[in-house]
């Protein structure tokens, strides 16, 4: 049987909204889930100016700001995908790990399919809040990631920046993984 090496990246996104298409994707934020210093980040250009304030609010991002500093969509995914190949090398499969991941992977798969025309993801992601509730044996309120903190004791937090998420959502996976 010839398997490849798993390799297991988290993503973080932030949006204007609830779904891809209607809403921007707008910062992409990735690390190498056993090797955080291995990262990928970057701001996109917004596709269309709906947006909900509280999402705009709680991220500090500018639709405006966006359309001037951002990537093109098409270049941020061609970024992203060169990226995500970079890391698995010839050998790996690269496995999408989200925190709410449902939510990410709809945003990274849309923008992939509708400007690369590929996922390098493929069609599944690994939910670091299933994860925590089948290892804990806990309740779907207790995967929230205050609730996991106080459990697993990570030294990092999440601030909505895309990037530094990522890496917390690493670090929750690790510590998961490790059984604490």
């Amino acid at each position: 049987m010839n398997t490849k090496r798993e390799v297991f990246i988290s993503v973080d996104v932030e949006t204007a909204g609830p779904i891809p298409g209607e809403y921007s994707l707008l910062t992409i934020g990735a690390c190498n889930v056993f090797d955080d210093t291995q990262t990928f980040g970057c701001k996109l250009k917004p596709t269309t100016h709906n947006s909900v304030p509280e999402a705009l609010a709680v991220t500090g991002l500018s639709l405006d700001v966006l359309e001037q500093e951002g990537l093109t969509p098409v270049e941020a995914m061609q970024n992203f995908y060169g990226w995500v190949q970079y890391i698995v090398e010839t050998d790996g499969t690269p496995v999408f790990v989200g925190f709410n991941a449902a939510f990410d992977w709809s945003f990274i798969n849309y923008y992939f399919h509708r400007y690369l025309g590929k996922n390098p993801f493929g069609f599944s992601a690994l939910d670091i809040k299933s994860l925590y509730m089948g290892a804990s044996n806990c309740t779907w309120l207790d995967t929230r990631s205050s609730q996991m903190a106080k459990k697993l004791h990570p030294t990092l937090q999440g601030n909505h920046d895309a990037l530094r998420d990522a890496k917390y959502q690493a670090e929750l996976f690790r510590l998961i993984v490790k059984g604490n």
